[in-house]
């Protein structure tokens, strides 16, 4: 098998797509994996230009609301073997995915890779009457449901847990509980189109002002990296282990 493709989704504006996208791009780069990312929101494609121009990741923007996104998407996965695919998601493509996206399914037999979706949710019921509509369209894939804690605690997602968590479970998902980042932290990112891993770097001594995080900022996106790796560590590690050739896999 070859890597598997990760697709980030909600369907819903607002969610945090994009914070898992670059938090999950940034995990698999620390754990040596080559990336390619591929960001569907072309009207605003935040990860894109946080991650273009990163070591390790090949980069590119597809229209999923068109045909020819789901076409030219399978090809550039067919001609990346060996990196992880990470699809973030814009808050319209359910009717792309609708529509289009039995091509991307009936391609994964061939490009030999696993097709795995991270479900982002807030606490509202039209997060999970979303994520409904897509597993119909999607029938057999695995999906995890991502919990934002930026909308409230982990225990406050009842909707999901009434409704939805022996579903999930019941196909092999998992709930995953995003931690929450500081607004200020996540600002920076976004404002400065920075990668995580570019936002951790310290300034040189004498650099100007604006060339790195305050170290606050820093301490704070450090703590929340290592609790999003510590989620990751949960459903992440066996699917890289399965797309490894035979003598690299874990026993």
């Amino acid at each position: 098998m070859n890597k598997p493709l990760f697709l980030v989704g909600g369907c819903k504006g607002g969610v945090g797509k994009s914070l898992v996208s670059l938090s999950l791009v940034d995990y698999l780069r620390e754990r040596g994996e080559s990336v390619l990312l591929v960001e569907t929101d072309t009207s605003n494609p935040d990860v894109w230009r946080m991650y273009a121009e990163e070591a390790g990741v090949v980069a590119y923007t597809l229209d999923l609301d068109q045909a020819e996104g789901w076409i030219d998407l399978a090809n550039v996965g067919d001609a990346h073997p060996e990196r992880v695919i990470v699809v973030n998601t814009a808050a319209r493509n359910h009717r792309g995915v609708a529509a289009h996206g039995a091509t991307l399914n009936a391609a994964l037999s061939e490009l030999e890779r696993r097709w795995i979706t991270l479900w982002v949710i807030n606490r509202d019921r039209d997060s999970l009457e979303l994520l409904e509509d897509y597993l119909r369209t999607l029938n057999g894939a695995l999906t995890h449901v991502v919990c934002n804690t930026f909308f409230g605690m982990p225990e406050q997602f009842e909707l999901y847990h009434a409704i939805w968590a022996e579903r999930i479970a019941a196909s092999g998902g998992q709930a995953l509980i995003l931690p929450k980042l500081a607004a200020r932290v996540s600002g920076d990112l976004y404002s400065k189109r920075w990668s995580i891993a570019r936002a951790l770097r310290k300034a040189p001594p004498g650099a100007p002002p604006g060339t790195g995080l305050p170290i606050g900022n820093r301490a704070e996106l450090s703590r929340w990296r290592q609790e999003v790796a510590r989620m990751y560590d949960a459903v992440i590690p066996s699917e890289l282990a399965a797309g490894a050739p035979d003598e690299e896999r874990t026993p």
